[in-house]
């Protein structure tokens, strides 16, 4: 195996994060240094930086279908914006105190609602999935109450990519006058957005997911949608999140949406192929793997591959020497040698659960680094392996193999 620093890196973690694309870099500059005015204030400093917001908010209006600019908040991030919809939407309907989210949602949305649980009179529903991510409609409708005071999905699941129908289960919040919010950190500048034309009341963004800068999120707001700000203080973004704009990181995230926007059909169809082509060769090379999520309604640039009878963890490592950038599942539990509660609620063998890696592919991804992790990884997995005890010489222990998952 190769030493990293003896090979080009291949960076296939862009669900964790993305690199800032040099045109974004570029369009940020003037805004740290020449065009440095506070965007409230009336002089001609502040006024050069107060249009350079309103044409980013134009751009990120664009590309997720918005009807109006002004619907588009700008915050600190995905999480900012979750936690602001979700408190939100309690605090304007104090009759109602019941959540309903899915159990394969991100941290930023399962740690909020557990808090709530334990120290709010909320009370909390988790849906669950079946073996391909796909949400419990059955079990969701059943929980839907004149209780409800707001339902959280995410637009896709950014482990397996399996896309939920959001819409559909937005149209049901609202036969029971709940709110709904959706979490579509994952699924912006990857896959088509018409909010507008949806029954969505908000909907969580972040600027790093699609090569923009770090630290700058947005919340999707629909106009006319009761609202309480979660961070009080000065009369940006019309009153409704205080503090004054994180002006270079805004023109940047907007100029990543005007990117996104230009080239994402072609992007949907590379990062597509590229993705069936890194399946379909390491299913055939590896054995006992398999693809994870919903095949026909994923994103187009995630592939989360369960490997039996080895650790996800031994696996990553191998890859990092190899110079290959991967994860174990959400960057934020990717500490933990626990499968994922992700694949735990899909209900995965806990021997296939273990061995889970997440590719995850960009705009960016070539061909040719496609080609080299399907040279490296199966050397890799027939080296762990080796060392399995579930793992003998004539292949898995029949014991402990499911066919279900073969």
């Amino acid at each position: 195996m190769k030493d990293m620093t003896e090979v080009t890196p291949v960076y296939l973690d862009n669900n964790a994060t993305t690199r800032v694309w040099p045109e974004v870099v570029e369009a940020m500059l003037p805004y740290f240094s020449e065009q440095f005015g506070n965007a409230s204030s009336i002089h001609a400093f502040g006024a050069e930086v107060g249009g350079a917001l309103r044409q980013a908010r134009r751009s990120l209006q664009e590309l997720i279908g918005a009807e109006f600019d002004h619907e588009i908040i700008f915050t600190s991030g995905g999480t900012e914006s979750n936690n602001t919809a979700i408190r939100s939407a309690l605090q304007v309907q104090p009759g109602r105190n019941e959540v309903i989210t899915s159990a394969v949602e991100h941290p930023a949305i399962l740690s909020l609602v557990d808090w709530l649980e334990k120290h709010e009179d909320v009370v909390v529903h988790r849906i669950g999935v079946d073996k391909l991510g796909r949400l419990d409609i059955d079990a969701y409708r059943e929980k839907l109450s004149d209780k409800t005071a707001v339902v959280s999905f995410m637009w896709a699941n950014n482990e397996t990519g399996t896309i939920f129908p959001v819409d559909g289960l937005a149209e049901l919040a609202h036969q029971h006058g709940a709110l709904f919010h959706c979490d579509a950190v994952q699924a912006v500048g990857k896959v088509p957005i018409d909010v507008k034309s949806t029954d969505i009341d908000m909907m969580s963004m972040s600027s790093h997911k699609l090569h923009g800068p770090k630290g700058l999120g947005a919340l999707y707001l629909k106009k006319g949608t009761r609202f309480r700000p979660l961070q009080r203080g000065g009369h940006q973004e019309r009153g409704r999140r205080g503090g004054t704009e994180n002006a270079p990181a805004i023109v940047g995230l907007g100029k990543a949406a005007e990117m996104a926007r230009a080239s994402m059909a072609e992007d949907i169809k590379r990062m597509t192929a590229l993705r069936d082509k890194l399946e379909t060769g390491l299913v055939a090379s590896v054995g006992h793997c398999f693809v994870t999520g919903d095949p026909l309604d994923r994103l187009p640039n995630t592939s989360t591959i369960a490997f039996e009878y080895i650790e996800g963890e031994a696996i990553l490592l191998k890859l990092n020497q190899a110079g290959i950038a991967a994860s174990s599942g959400s960057a934020c539990t990717s500490g933990s040698l626990e499968p994922s509660h992700v694949l735990r609620a899909m209900d995965i063998p806990f021997t296939a659960a273990h061995g889970a890696i997440r590719f995850s592919l960009s705009r960016e991804t070539t061909e040719e680094e496609i080609d080299r992790v399907l040279a490296v990884v199966p050397e890799i997995i027939a080296g762990l392996r080796v060392m399995s005890p579930f793992w003998s010489a004539d292949g898995a222990s029949p014991e402990n193999f499911d066919p279900a998952y073969a």
